[in-house]
Formats: C-alpha cells, structure tokens, sequence
C-alpha cells in the first residue's frame, strides 16, 4: 500500500511537534535493527486465554491432573497454563467466550449454552461465518466442559468453499460435537483421516496452535489415537510461552517482515536492510506464486500477498518483476465474479478489506488491471455502510479497512466514479468524526485512543487538506513512544473471527508506516526516498 500522490499540497513541518523527527528515528532504528540476519521480522505470537484453557483441559483429559500426573514436565506444564489463566481472569483482562472458558477450566464449571454469548460472537464476524461460529464455540464449550451438551447442526460442517485451515478446524468441531451430542455415526473415516493428516509432522501444521488443539480434542477418545494424542500435546507445549499460555499461533513472521518492509522503505531505512528484506520475501513466496502469515504455511493468502507484491515493486519493479508477476496471479486466480476477493480461495465470498488489499496493490501496474481495479472499487463502494464503515475484517479497528479503501481509491489520482467519490467522502468524515479529544482514535465507537487505531487514522486524514487532525494524532503517537518501541499498544489482530491475538512489533510496525504517510505530507518530495509507500493491515 503506498502513498497517494501530494497533489494536496504540502503541510509546514513546524506545524507538528517537535518531537516528532527524533520519535521517528528511534522507532525506524529500532525497527531495522530487529530485522535478522536472514532479513526476517520474528517476534512470536502472544499467550492467549482460548487455547490455554483449550491445553488445560486436554491435560486433564489425558491424564495430566492433579490426582494423575504422569511426568514431572507435564505437571508443571498444567500449572503453569492453569496459573496464566488464573492471573488472567483475576486481573480482569478476559470476558466473553474466553472468561466462560477459563472459568469452565479453573472451577470445573458446568456450562449452558446461555452462558456463551454466541450472539456476541456472531455478530462481530462476517455474515457468512454466522452458523460455523455457532458450532465452533459449542465445540470449544464441550472441548473443556464434557458435561455440555452442544446443539447439532448438520449444515455447519459442509466443506464448500472451505480453504483448508478451515476445512480441519470445521472437522474438528463437527467431531467433537457429534461425540457430545451422541452423532458418533456422522464421524466418517473421511473425517479422522483429514485430522490425523496433520499430525506426525516434526511442526505444528501450518504454524496453527488452535487449529492443532482442536483437532487433539477431536481425536481424543478415539478408539486407537492416544499416541497421537499424547505426542501432539508434546508438541503443543513446545510453545508454551514464559508466562504459561499458549498462543493462537506459532508466530505471524511473514505478515511481519512484508509490513516492516513497507513501514521501513516509507521512513527511509538504510538499503542494506530493505535488500535483506526483500530476498528473505522472494525466498518465502509460494509456488503458487502467493504468501502465507508465517514460514510454517502452506496456505496463501491475498492479505500477505498483496503486502510483499507491493514492497517488492516499490524496492525495484524491474529486479522484483517476477515475483510480483507471480503474487498478482495469485491474488488473481481468488478473483470474484462481483468484483471483490476472497482471503484465501476462489469460490468463498469476496470480503471487502481484502478486496481493498488486492486493489491497492494491482495498481504498481494500474493499465494491465484495469478492469479489475474499477469491479474492485465498486465491489467495496456497494458495501459500504451509511456511517462510512464497512463489514467486520481480520481485525478488531473498524478504521482498518477504512483507510485501505481510502489508499485503494484515491491510489494516483486516476479516474473515479461517482459512487467511488461518494465512498472515499463517507469514509473520511466517518474518520474526522470519531478522532477522540486526545487526538488518537479507538477500535471501535467509544473506545479509548489506541496506538494502532491511531496509526490507521492518521494514514487515512493524510489523504484530506487540513493538517489539523495529523498534528494532533502526531502528538499521540509521540507519547506513545519509548525507547524506540509504543506503549499501550492494544492488539486489534483476529484470529479466527471474533477472537484478537497479540503479537507486539505490529504496533511499532504500523505507527512507522503511519509517519512515513505523514512524511510524504511535511516533507519535500524531493527530500524522500524516491520509493513509494505502501498502506498495510
């Protein structure tokens, strides 16, 4: 996602605080300098209360209780994840579905339907996630409760249209509701093949914890599974963190370094680093042409693969030609018949953040897509709401897909529809209308500034005439910094639908790319890197 063109006209640069060059150094160094040697961005994906209470559970079902513990490791392992649930509960930090579940696990609370707030979940998640939501949060309730008794509902567990982490996860909750509701029959051999494919790998499969504990759950009981099992659990908590949670993923590398690239080539960071950068991405990009969120995945996606097409043609269009050939025919081959794009499959329904990453990034090359660029534009114009904003998206921040459709369609200034100028003024008015008094902007309606909110707003009021909004969400961001790294920082990454996941560098990561926009603003064209910058989740 880069940079519209400054035809707006340049803002004074005393305007902003003073602070704020030297904020953007500290942060852009401290960034580069976690780039590795390989030219990878890896910091690992944060404990989470769902897949702790999830391993908490099958430790006890395996026999790793406190009446049976098996191994000295294996009972410390349980109370650590039992203490990292415990300290998370007491300190407020875990509602909904996720305090239900851990309070199932610490105090062997039985749990009714009612308890759930299924509707809570259904509700931030796309419609036509609406019924394997549903099913998906009955299996977490009879994966750490045996006592629940889960609805049946046959039409959650069809595979149509499914890519394939979904496939399993969709699997395993079938399994396990069919063992909690009696529906043993409507377990295939189909079924339990599909779930021990992914097991017996020297690596969690595709990097995904939850989907791994899921399918252990699945398995368990079993007639003939107890080795997998137990062997799979070793290998789940191999990534058991220091303060006794497990995470939602192994790590998110990939989605990192991509971002990080587009955030340091926007702030002018040293060469050497980009070049590293860029040859760790060409290293990672898929046969099929595409990139998943970590090294571990096999599975593409348009989101990874929209971001790494557009760092490497920013770099050097000409060095990089290939592989930006290639991503764009991945993201090509999901292509819609109503003009938007799937996350991952042809034939699953067109998302409109994703539709806005793909359309973003089409335009390096704007005459050979064309046509795709205006279906795009008014794919996401159709599905824009009344206030500006637009249906839930891999993230917790309603501005996340705001400002990517703002990138999106004023991308160079080209032509522009009717309805394309009506989106962009709904979605900049919805953006200058929520900044909160302390200049930073909150996920949602009401909610407390946040940094990466704050950084997504802040790209997206780069793109109108008024600095006024850019200086006071500058300010925000200034105090946000210490050390070269945010503070406060609250994680707006999602995973799967409705449930957030931390992974920490994202907040410098974003707040870098949101000054780099600003740059563009306050800073002599002539002045920048002649490489053009790219918008990102």
């Amino acid at each position: 996602m880069r940079t519209r063109d400054t035809g707006g006209g340049l803002w004074p640069a005393e305007l902003f605080p003073p602070r704020l060059e030297r904020t953007g150094r500290r942060l852009v160094s401290a960034l580069a300098a976690g780039v590795g040697a390989d030219g990878a961005v890896r910091e690992p994906c944060g404990s989470r209360v769902l897949e702790s209470a999830l391993t908490a559970a099958l430790l006890e079902r395996t026999g790793v209780s406190p009446g049976h513990p098996p191994s000295g490791a294996a009972r410390d392992a349980g109370a650590a994840v039992r203490g990292f649930l415990r300290s998370r509960t007491a300190a407020g930090a875990v509602e909904g579905v996720e305090g239900v579940l851990a309070g199932a696990v610490l105090d062997r609370r039985a749990l009714a339907p009612a308890d759930l707030g299924v509707d809570e979940v259904t509700g931030t998640a796309p419609d036509f996630t609406v019924v394997r939501k549903r099913a998906l949060v009955h299996a977490f309730a009879a994966a750490v409760d045996e006592r629940f008794l889960p609805c049946w509902d046959e039409a959650a567990f069809s595979p149509a249209g499914l890519h394939s982490w979904a496939a399993v996860q969709v699997t395993a909750s079938k399994v396990i509701l069919a063992k909690a509701t009696g529906n043993t029959a409507r377990i295939s051999d189909e079924d339990v093949r599909l779930l021990l494919d992914t097991q017996g790998r020297p690596h969690l499969w595709e990097g995904n914890v939850l989907i791994h504990l899921s399918v252990l759950h699945a398995l368990s009981g079993l007639p003939g599974t107890g080795r997998t099992v137990r062997e799979g659990l070793r290998r789940a908590l191999a990534h058991q963190r220091p303060d006794g949670g497990l995470p939602f993923v192994t790590d998110t590398d990939t989605w990192c370094t991509a971002t990080a690239g587009v955030a340091l080539a926007a702030s002018g960071a040293p060469q050497e680093v980009l070049d590293r950068i860029a040859a760790h991405l060409v290293e990672r990009q898929l046969p099929g042409g595409g990139w998943s969120y970590t090294d571990l995945s096999c599975q593409a996606d348009v989101d990874d693969t929209s971001v790494a097409v557009q760092f490497l043609h920013s770099l050097d269009p000409v060095r990089f030609q290939e592989p930006v050939a290639r991503g764009i025919g991945s993201m090509l081959s999901v292509a819609a018949p109503d003009g938007g794009f799937p996350t991952y499959v042809a034939g699953a329904p067109s998302e409109a953040c994703m539709t806005a990453a793909v359309v973003d990034a089409l335009t390096v090359r704007p005459h050979a897509h064309t046509g795709r660029i205006r279906a795009g534009l008014s794919y996401l114009a159709a599905r824009q709401r009344p206030d500006g904003s637009f249906p839930p998206d891999w993230s917790s921040s309603r501005l996340h897909t705001v400002f990517r459709v703002l990138l999106a369609a004023t991308r160079n200034g080209g032509e522009r529809s009717a309805e394309v100028h009506r989106m962009v003024r709904r979605s900049m008015r919805l953006v200058l209308a929520r900044q909160n008094g302390d200049g930073g902007w909150g996920r949602q309606e009401g909610d407390a500034s946040d940094v990466i909110s704050t950084a997504y707003g802040l790209i997206a009021v780069c793109g109108q005439d008024d600095p006024g909004p850019a200086i006071a969400a500058s300010a925000f961001l200034v105090e946000a910094e210490h050390d070269g790294r945010v503070r406060g920082a609250r994680s707006d990454s999602i995973g799967p639908r409705p449930f957030v996941f931390t992974v920490p560098v994202l907040a410098d990561i974003f707040t870098v790319l949101a000054l780099g926009h600003l740059a563009r603003r306050t800073t002599p064209a002539s002045d920048i890197s002649g490489r053009q910058l790219a918008g990102v989740r």
